[in-house]
């Protein structure tokens, strides 16, 4: 994975002496909120409900063992002993003190990690597909061109204060696992018909209060003009992208006020303009930026004992059928750990969890660790033959739910628990609807299910590309949940279609359950997912059941 220059290494500690000098006007009253309020979030230090909040930038989800030993010691030194996995692969600690931020700053800066532009109106952590470079379906590691990106984004002197935030996302494989069509830019590695490599550049995609799936602007754009083209999109952007207005000022609001022919033709002009200015220096960078992403030694072992072992241990076969993917090597493979134990917190990891996924890593998995914008941790690339005793480990670390892709493998965003945006709770409802289909035992009969939950408007949960969202929203003071159904942020995204009125907080999880009891009655066996019955059936079904009491219709 990608190290720090002696560049990067002094531009990190120029911004921690700089913020920190911040920090200490803030505690001697030089600064007023007010004023520190943009200074705090070019530095990804934002004020919640009860504390400060840190979100530090994990780029394209990439961490290695030693990282992530450091992100457990500032959890258990700083915070309240764990740490917050997002969705835009990120780690969040809720409880660090002000006065302590510049030591925690100092801390990630003695690893190569910072918080830089994890918020404001910039780009932000640059977003990639969490099994990249390990799995069967991709045609090259897009890594590389993340960091790219990264770099070339970080501190960009255009870039610094566009109309509203800024966000990338990257994958090379046609299942899409890094929501790129939800994306501001989203790309996808591809090749033409003459075996280059090259993306396709889709536009204008989102969520939160306007959701819309991005537009493709090119079939193919060749490699060596991924910047240039890049910084293009961003330029048109920040010429015509709204400041009047915060609610309309993504580009996904510009591209549908101006028309995507007429941001199209100014982007190609504004990219033939910017193309001879490159002059091959970021093409030199990428050969130096790949080498840093080559592939590991693999193990070339038997797996006789793996195969055993699946064959003898239930429990063990569970967790392979669930939380482990294709590798691209066939004595290897993709192991997802679920940080969704039935009734915990989606996405929260102890400082203890944190030590022994390094110590996996390290030891089993060539020293790689993924976050995936699920929220979850990855190992990317396990022997087989190493699987039982990283199962054991996990199983014993609380870290061993067979659950990945299921009902209880929920993403949920902070909600009222934590966020001072939110107006209504996340967490219990993921917490309650695990735990109701963990004493039901059907979330294995269910199969594939991607439940989404937001606490509010702005989306971070990510509910309108879910199989089943869930928002939460304030209706005089009482919180309520609508639902929608048939959302997809894959490769056939989609935005779900709300079901109808919403439910009060003690109606949500059996709303879930009469949906679900719906689609298990009236599935074509079980190969047929939700989302295909939905797709097939059509929301009538899924409705009648789901407003089919009239206890339920008075909750709404």
């Amino acid at each position: 994975m990608y190290d720090y220059t002696d560049f990067d290494e002094r531009f990190v500690r120029e911004r921690v002496a700089q913020f920190t000098h911040q920090v200490e006007r803030r505690l001697d009253g030089s600064l007023t909120e007010e004023e520190f309020r943009p200074l705090r979030l070019m530095n990804g230090l934002y004020l919640q409900l009860h504390a400060y909040m840190l979100r530090v930038a994990i780029p394209y989800g990439t961490l290695s063992p030693a990282k992530m030993r450091q992100l457990a010691y500032i959890a258990e030194t700083w915070d309240k002993g764990y740490g917050h996995f997002t969705t835009r692969q990120n780690i969040q600690f809720n409880w660090p003190k002000l006065p302590d931020i510049p030591a925690v700053l100092n801390a990630l800066a003695d690893v190569g990690m910072h918080a830089i532009q994890t918020s404001g109106n910039c780009v932000r952590n640059v977003t990639a597909d969490h099994f990249a470079g390990a799995a069967a379906d991709e045609i090259a590691d897009p890594r590389p061109y993340a960091e790219l990106l990264r770099q070339w984004s970080t501190d960009h002197p255009e870039f610094q204060f566009l109309p509203r935030k800024f966000k990338i996302a990257i994958t090379a494989a046609e299942s899409d696992r890094a929501v790129i069509r939800a994306h501001d830019i989203g790309l996808q590695v591809v090749k033409n018909a003459a075996g280059e490599t090259g993306f396709r550049v889709l536009v204008g995609g989102g969520l939160g209060r306007t959701p819309l799936i991005g537009m493709v602007v090119r079939d193919f754009l060749p490699e060596p003009d991924l910047l240039p083209y890049v910084e293009a999109v961003l330029s048109v952007y920040n010429t015509l992208g709204r400041r009047d207005n915060k609610y309309k000022a993504r580009i996904k609001i510009t591209l549908h006020e101006t028309g995507r022919e007429e941001i199209t033709r100014l982007v190609e002009e504004r990219f033939q303009e910017l193309r001879p200015l490159f002059g091959g220096a970021d093409q030199e960078l990428l050969d130096e930026i790949r080498a840093a992403f080559a592939p590991p030694a693999f193990r070339n072992a038997p797996v006789t004992a793996y195969e055993d072992f699946y064959r003898a241990d239930p429990a063990f076969r569970s967790w392979v059928d669930t939380n482990l993917a294709p590798h691209r090597n066939d004595q290897y493979a993709i192991v997802t750990i679920s940080t969704k134990a039935h009734g915990q917190t989606p996405g929260d990891a102890t400082a203890d969890q944190m030590r022994v996924i390094a110590d996996l890593a390290e030891k089993y998995g060539h020293g790689d660790i993924r976050i995936s914008h699920e929220q979850n941790a990855i190992l990317p690339h396990v022997h087989k033959g190493d699987l039982p005793a990283v199962h054991a480990a996990l199983v014993q670390a609380g870290l061993g739910t067979a659950n990945v892709g299921l009902v209880s493998d929920i993403i949920a965003c902070p909600g009222m628990d934590y966020c001072s945006l939110a107006t209504a709770r996340s967490i219990p409802v993921a917490q309650e609807i695990a735990t109701r289909f963990k004493e039901l035992d059907l979330e294995h009969e269910i199969g594939p299910l991607k439940i989404k939950i937001s606490g509010c408007i702005n989306a971070c949960g990510h509910h309108h590309v879910g199989h089943i969202g869930i928002l939460g929203l304030d209706r005089a003071g009482v919180e309520n949940y609508q639902i929608t159904l048939g959302g997809s942020g894959a490769e056939d995204a989609a935005i779900g279609d709300k079901t109808g009125p919403g439910f009060a907080y003690d109606q949500v999880v059996p709303a879930v359950e009469r949906i679900l009891r719906a689609y298990l009655a009236e599935r074509e066996g079980p190969q047929e997912s939700f989302l295909d019955a939905f797709r097939r059936l059509g929301m009538e079904p899924f409705k009648a059941a789901l407003y089919e009491t009239e206890g339920a219709k008075d909750a709404a």
